[in-house]
């Protein structure tokens, strides 16, 4: 407030004064005002994750009104049933690919499922689901066929090997066979040829089994060190020519684990020697295969020498039954094969690639415990192909699934089989 006494005589001068204190509070009514905004802006953002809503299941009801004419001669007429995966079955062909998704890429065994969908007042057996996964794989076997011939016709490939446990019908016990991994990886160099995977049911691990899912690939395989891969190397071999590349992880891991169990100088040499060769592989991933080859020849390959000196100086010291004796001689036993990533680009240092592909493979081993006969490990083989390849290439399996499967029970032809595989039907679906 004013005081009486500081206002002027001067008329003027009090009009200045006042126009002045006008001026003054407009200016204070701005800044507040400016600020108000900006603290508008200054809004915060919360963000809370919600509960999906679980699976729900409904009844898709088609009706086919029957038409007659008493003036025609054609009878009565009625549109077709639309086509099923599963004769006169209940199930579309999203829900038997929603059980497929859930036992192969969530690890859901069938009872589990069955469990499940009891909770919304369905009651389906395990039993009955078998049935609709083994009629899936059934129709999805020509998909893998496809798959599996599509990647041997590549000239590098992976394989690996891990256990299934079957039923041994009579014996109340299992029976161990073997899942066969062919998998392909070009990525690290720039390969134009999608990744892929391909499993298959073998009831032994026998060379023979490598020999027969290889037939017609000739090319560089690259395997761990298991003996049954010398079959496909064999000097009395008769088939196409196939060289082997071994892993240099598993070399490595032999080393690690002498390391673990306490001080051994010559085992952390050997693990140093190699991780310089990994670092080298890190910096060289993504280049295309003549930079790869170059840098390793400029880098890896003065690496390599100088360890097989260093191999044959520590072989001559150390016993040969020793843990340390064995890994070293597992080293040696496998250094052609070991070295040859430093003669192609292509060529990866291990075969991680492939055992990457095999670990859901032991998750559903782990939640199903056995597969209840040989078809059925056939089945898992072929669905867990399709469903890993699709994970390989970023596609969904579930809508894969259901588009391939409707593909097929509404006639899809045998000789466009190769659309359905997960990379094309991926570029196909991108231009709807």
């Amino acid at each position: 407030m004013l005081d009486a006494a500081d206002l002027p005589d001067d008329v003027a001068a009090l009009k200045a004064m006042l126009i002045a204190a006008q001026a003054r509070e407009a200016g204070k009514d701005a800044q507040m005002a400016r600020k108000d905004e900006h603290i508008a802006r200054q809004e915060e953002r919360i963000e809370r994750l919600e509960t999906l809503v679980a699976a729900q299941f409904r009844v898709i009801v088609t009706r086919r009104p029957k038409y007659a004419c008493r003036a025609c001669t054609d009878g009565v007429v009625q549109a077709p049933a639309p086509a099923r995966l599963i004769q006169a079955g209940l199930p579309t062909e999203a829900t038997v690919a929603h059980v497929l998704v859930s036992k192969y890429a969530d690890h859901l065994p069938l009872y589990r499922q069955a469990q499940i969908i009891s909770r919304q007042g369905i009651d389906l057996d395990r039993s009955t689901l078998a049935d609709w996964v083994g009629r899936a794989a059934f129709e999805l076997r020509p998909v893998f066929d496809a798959l599996i011939a599509d990647l041997k016709r590549s000239t590098k490939l992976f394989m690996d090997e891990t256990r299934a446990p079957v039923l041994d019908p009579g014996s109340r016990k299992t029976k161990t066979g073997y899942f066969w991994a062919l998998a392909r990886d070009d990525r690290p160099w720039g390969g134009g040829a999608p990744p892929g995977v391909a499993f298959t049911y073998a009831p032994g691990r026998g060379g023979v089994h490598a020999e027969r899912i290889l037939q017609d690939f000739s090319g560089i395989l690259q395997v761990d060190g298991y003996a049954g891969y010398n079959r496909l190397i064999a000097p009395d071999r008769v088939g196409a020519d196939v060289r082997l590349a071994y892993c240099w992880a598993h070399a490595r891991r032999k080393l690690v684990e002498i390391t673990r169990n306490g001080t051994t100088p010559i085992a952390e040499d050997g693990v140093k020697r190699i991780g310089e060769l990994y670092r080298i592989e890190a910096e060289l991933r993504g280049l295309h295969p003549e930079a790869r080859l170059a840098g390793r020849q400029e880098r890896s390959t003065p690496l390599v020498e100088d360890m097989q000196t260093w191999l044959a100086h520590h072989r001559a010291r150390v016993a040969g039954k020793s843990a340390l004796g064995e890994a070293l001689a597992y080293i040696a036993k496998y250094w052609d094969g070991l070295k040859l990533f430093l003669t192609d680009g292509r060529i990866e240092i291990d075969n991680n690639s492939v055992e990457r592909t095999i670990r859901p493979i032991a998750l559903n081993r782990k939640n199903a415990l056995f597969a209840g006969h040989d078809a059925g490990a056939e089945n898992w083989a072929t669905i867990a192909s399709l469903i890993e390849t699709c994970k390989l290439n970023t596609v969904e399996p579930f809508a894969y699934l259901t588009s391939i499967l409707t593909a097929i029970v509404n006639g899809h032809k045998q000789s466009q089989i190769d659309d359905l595989l997960p990379w094309n039907w991926m570029n196909k679906a991108a231009q709807i």
